[in-house]
């Protein structure tokens, strides 16, 4: 990809959002990755690609830094057990539980292995908030819902590729499932990686003070979103949950301090550049790409594992809901089923399918049926939230 190309993906990006003035029903990374679709067959954009190195490299740590350091910390004091459980608990439970109904159903048509189905499963598990959290939040005046969202999808951003990778190393190298390996290897990856992002994160907090730039304080920053994650991804363990737990740390540092509020701005006007810039570019890679895996016979399929991820997470969300006494009076069918809705897929899906991809050889209808059914997600639950939304919260 040229320079030229970024240049006018990022104009149609900035166009994009400057005039969808129906956001709510069709929320900007729809339209982006729509619009994708329609430049694939171009032959201008015939070699821009989306790798999974381009993802985790360049677009993740940015992103990932600007959720986590933006999301409000009263509603994670607030919530953190169900954010917890959620994207610890919930999402081995719903990664099991998918990848069972995958195998069986998907047998019936095409040959799975276990791996291949709960590889499947994997993907599919974390969720993207972009498109949704702000709809939820002008629709509704309850913001618990989405909080527990965006929540959710700051900590199983990190678990689920913890996940992924165990289970991908065993498909590769084509050996048995073993539970006490994916168990031993999740808990060594993700608490690693928390460690490193506090560390970086309170680090900052105390480094920014040798300078009053502001523009060399938020230089800093960029070194903290990064820096984090490839010191994780170096060491072995969760760069993702390194960023994350990096981004909450600053914000936790920084707002027992009202003094600190200039650098606030400071870094709110830099990031908040970069996340829309960075969210074009992305959504139309992703538009751009998907032409290359969705020409496949198996469509049918592909439609049935969308709707298996739906239910399989509506049954999770209630199991653990109205289980728990603690939450059962919080949260409502209703609620559940908006949380359900709000598991879009998305940035990550397609970052650990860019990694199967590599796996596979490009050759294996696991990446077709994967991404069919992550572009399933996102353009549909994307496109329905908002008049979801007002049904249940009217």
């Amino acid at each position: 990809m040229n320079a030229h190309q970024i240049i006018l993906l990022l104009l149609i990006g900035y166009m994009v959002f400057s005039i969808d003035k129906k956001k709510n029903y069709f929320p900007v990374p729809v339209v982006l990755v729509l619009l994708g679709l329609i430049l694939a067959p171009i032959p201008y954009f015939a070699e821009v690609t989306i790798t999974k190195g381009l993802i985790f490299n360049v677009f993740l740590p940015a992103l990932l830094f600007i959720s986590a350091y933006s999301f409000p910390l009263k509603a994670l004091k607030k919530n953190k057990w169900i954010i917890t459980c959620l994207g610890t608990v919930g999402l081995l439970l719903t990664v099991s539980l998918l990848g069972i109904l995958i195998y069986f159903v998907s047998n019936l048509f095409v040959q799975f292995t276990w791996i291949g189905a709960l590889l499947i499963a994997a993907i599919l598990t974390p969720t993207d908030p972009v498109s949704v959290v702000s709809i939820l939040k002008e629709t509704s005046s309850d913001k618990k819902i989405a909080d527990v969202v965006e929540g959710e999808s700051l900590l199983n951003d990190g678990t689920s590729i913890v996940i992924f990778t165990v289970l991908l190393g065993m498909f590769v190298n084509e050996t048995s499932f073993s539970f006490s390996t994916l168990i031993g290897e999740f808990l060594i990856v993700s608490l690693g990686g928390i460690f490193i992002g506090i560390s970086f994160g309170w680090l900052m907090s105390k480094a920014v003070h040798y300078t009053h730039d502001r523009q060399y304080q938020v230089m800093l920053s960029v070194i903290v979103a990064y820096g984090s994650f490839y010191i994780g991804e170096i060491i072995g363990v969760s760069g993702v949950l390194a960023t994350v737990s990096a981004g909450l740390m600053l914000s936790w540092e920084f707002g027992k301090n009202s003094k600190e509020d200039h650098f606030r701005n400071s870094l709110d006007g830099f990031w908040s550049i970069v996340e829309p810039s960075f969210l074009s570019l992305l959504f139309l890679l992703i538009g751009i790409q998907a032409g290359d895996y969705l020409i496949f016979p198996e469509w049918y399929l592909a439609i049935i594992i969308f709707i298996l991820s739906i239910i399989v997470r509506f049954v999770i969300l209630i199991s653990l809901t109205q289980t728990i006494p603690a939450w059962k009076h919080q949260f409502s069918m209703k609620d559940t089923s908006l949380i359900t809705w709000s598991g879009i897929k998305g940035t990550m899906s397609i970052a650990l399918l860019m990694g199967l991809e590599v796996a596979s050889d490009k050759n294996d209808i696991l990446i077709s049926l994967t991404f069919a059914a992550v572009l399933l997600s996102l353009v549909i639950q994307s496109a329905g939230i908002y008049p979801l939304t007002r049904r249940l919260k009217g």
